[in-house]
């Protein structure tokens, strides 16, 4: 931390601002960082950013995700990362060095360890791109303990309250986004026009260092950067394009002329005045306790309402960051103020009559409430509880993700964005999401992996024919959590005029509530038609498990009702036994991806793993963490189904009951009848059908051209 801090003091006396590298560690060869790290101290970097590689750095352009790629290929890891430091200390390394990257690797290290040896090894801080000071309450502790720097982050979306709140806990610079956007810079592109403007909001509030990131590939970047005031100026992307471009021999040459070139290392660059600024009062509903932040909680006064005759509990709305010890607000900063005025705009509709009066005169469209249907062929099947169907196949669009995309789409109008993005994998949030946009004339970008691509085709040609524009993902797995990168991505580049409509209980708060409230449609027609019909409620509730947003819809409403079973199903893909399945709550760790802290199929490195099952969208390494904080607290149970499984069920659907089921609802529907078959027959037990499977009839067809034919005795 002091060694940063006299770098920074020792530039201001030269009027001249601080030259920050930054390069991916174990890139392009292990063994090539130590020379790289030398080269750029050679060639004039004052503080060097060494990056932790990570699978799914959703805050990076496409120069340093593929550095990533690179790095775990070549087996770096952060034990790696910190022999690499302690070996460049060893040769002369002076420069201050800052470890960045995300925060799951950390975790699955041990925090305390990570620090510790980071501070032994002779690294300096961390940048911890997704690990917000909210977030990060205790790793900053541990930081200012071992006298190592937490850089926090300011973005061009920063509110001047955040500004303040940032510049406060910050103890040796603050580093700024100059855009908004992913990582990335051309020696074509051109600085952000507004970078003083932003630069002397954040001087309002401190007196620290500012060092400008993002953007910078040129002397004349620099330059600019310098001239709106910068303390420092961040160059990561360009050198990592200029180490590809060299040759192996001359690698760390490249980088030290580089290095040179912008530093103007030996010459006598032009100087700058070093503008100061006052320090501010922290705001009156922010103080300091310890030394950290302290935030009263939101007051809410919900009253409830009414909806398909029901009253909706006032509690649903209080919008909890945890779940036990899952959920909260992993993002890069740039999204953090969005998060919370989304949870606002949210909390605000859904206490106000009129929207549920909209929804509600929605359901024609959406063909709303499904049926809750007496599944006889199957319920003689099994020979045990009574089977029945809760039909959310035949809603609009084919799937349970109408409900959540009318609610979304209703709730983006009303914050004023136009254009909307959504991530799917077996294409049925991506066709209700392009429905409803055509329904409210509204822009619309899907983005889908490679390989759902080709197995889900009638899907993408729904959506297209919807006015969508289908982004294929080609990227890591191709799939689902790859697609969620990518619409992440587009989410942080053009937050101002982009709605991200979520499809599943995952991503950072208030993401997992606002789409179970919007799907606990289910579970509430669910008790009522049960009701209707038998005069009690079901004894069993089954439903499939991705993200799990059709689950946490049809269980949210019984969870007090402790006489009710509910029992989720994952992908259990080839067996539980190897690592091609998808069953993070059966297998997996806890662990934050995508901006939440849940149960995550992952290495022990902490890099995310590549999942499979039969079932599109089932194929996701990531659980909602309410479904997380259920298992742990053993309110509900949760199994998987192998794709035999999934398909034999598939066939018994279609062929006892007549209704073609979606692969990912067979899941539900093995373990549905497995189940029922050890129950008596005065027992009631409910499968959500999330989805049609007319998606799945050519993907089955050809799989029954190969060995599942033989496999099911399936000829046809």
């Amino acid at each position: 931390m002091e060694a940063i801090k006299a770098v920074f003091e020792a530039k201001k006396l030269e009027g001249k601002p601080a030259l920050v590298t930054f390069i991916t560690a174990g890139y392009p060869r292990k063994h090539d960082t130590v020379s790289i790290l030398l080269a750029m101290e050679a060639g004039g970097a004052d503080i060097i950013e060494v990056g932790v590689p990570f699978s799914d750095p959703i805050a990076d352009g496409p120069v340093i995700q593929e550095a990533n790629n690179v790095a775990l290929e070549n087996e770096v890891d952060y034990m790696i990362v910190l022999e690499q430091v302690k070996e460049a200390r060893m040769k002369g390394l002076n420069a201050p060095i800052l470890l960045m990257g995300y925060y799951n690797p950390i975790l699955a290290y041990g925090e305390d360890k990570a620090i510790e040896e980071a501070r032994a090894a002779g690294a300096n801080g961390f940048i911890i791109v997704d690990l917000p000071p909210e977030e990060g309450i205790n790793f900053r502790k541990k930081c200012t303990r071992a006298c190592l720097s937490y850089i926090p982050l300011i973005a061009p979306s920063t509110s001047p309250h955040r500004i303040r709140f940032l510049a406060s806990i910050a103890d040796s610079f603050l580093y700024v986004v100059s855009k908004m956007g992913t990582t990335g810079s051309s020696i074509h592109g051109s600085m952000n026009s507004a970078l003083p403007d932003l630069i002397s909001r954040v001087r309002e509030y401190t007196t620290l260092p500012l060092a400008v990131g993002f953007g910078v590939a040129t002397r004349a970047h620099f330059d600019v950067a310098m001239d709106a005031g910068a303390d420092g100026i961040v160059i990561g992307s360009r050198l990592v394009a200029v180490i590809k471009q060299a040759s192996k021999d001359e690698m760390s040459k490249a980088v030290e002329d580089y290095c040179r070139e912008i530093s103007l290392k030996g010459l006598d660059p032009p100087t700058q005045s070093r503008p100061s600024s006052t320090s501010t009062k922290l705001p009156p509903n922010l103080t300091l306790v310890n030394g950290h932040c302290s935030i009263p909680p939101r007051r809410f006064l919900p009253k409830p309402r009414r909806m398909n005759g029901q009253y909706i509990s006032p509690c649903s709305s209080c919008l909890p960051r945890r779940f036990g010890e899952f959920g909260g607000q992993y993002v890069p900063e740039s999204m953090f103020d969005a998060m919370n005025q989304l949870e606002e705009a949210h909390d605000a509709m859904i206490h106000d009559p009129s929207f549920w009066e909209e929804f509600e005169s929605l359901s024609g469209f959406m063909n709303r409430p499904s049926k809750l249907y007496f599944a006889e062929k199957l319920t003689e099947y099994a020979n045990g509880a009574q089977i029945w169907l809760k039909r959310e196949d035949m809603v609009h669009t084919g799937s349970h993700n109408i409900n959540n995309a009318i609610a979304q789409i209703l709730l983006a109008r009303r914050i004023g964005k136009k254009r909307i993005i959504a991530e799917t994998g077996s294409g049925q949030h991506g066709i209700a999401t392009a429905s409803v946009c055509a329904r409210f004339s509204m822009d619309c970008v899907i983005y889908m992996g490679a390989e759902d691509v080709q197995r889900q085709a009638l899907s993408v040609l729904q959506m297209k024919m919807f006015g969508a524009k289908v982004v294929v993902v080609d990227s890591g797995s191709r799939a689902l959590k790859d697609a969620v990168n990518e619409a992440m991505r587009d989410c942080v580049t053009n937050l101002a005029t982009t709605y991200f409509l979520v499809g599943s209980c995952f991503g950072p708060h208030p993401f997992p509530t606002m789409v179970r409230d919007y799907q606990r449609v289910i579970g509430r027609e669910i008790k009522w038609q049960m009701n209707d019909v038998k005069g009690k409620l079901p004894d069993v509730v089954v439903a499939c498990v991705g993200g799990g947003s059709n689950a946490i819809g049809a269980f949210y409403d019984f969870i007090p009702e402790k006489n009710v079973r509910l029992i989720g199903v994952e992908g259990g893909g080839e067996g539980l036994k190897g690592e091609r399945h998808s069953a993070p709550l059966s297998k997996g760790e806890p662990g934050v991806l995508h901006g939440v802290r849940t149960y995550i199929l992952q290495s022990n490195k902490g890099q995310i793993s590549n999942t499979h099952t039969i079932g599109a969208g089932l194929n996701y390494p990531v659980v909602s963490p309410e479904h997380s904080w259920l298992k742990d607290s053993g309110r509900a149970k949760y199994v998987t189904a192998t794709d035999e499984e999934a398909l034999r069920a598939f066939r018994l659907c279609t062929q006892l009951e007549g209704i073609i089921p979606a692969l990912e609802s067979s899941h539900a529907v093995w373990e549905g009848i497995r189940l029922a078959q050890t129950l008596s027959k005065e027992n009631d037990l409910v499968i959500c059908l999330s989805g049609r499977g007319d998606k799945d009839v050519e993907y089955i067809s050809e799989l029954l051209k190969g060995s599942w034919a033989d496999r099911l005795d399936w000829h046809i």
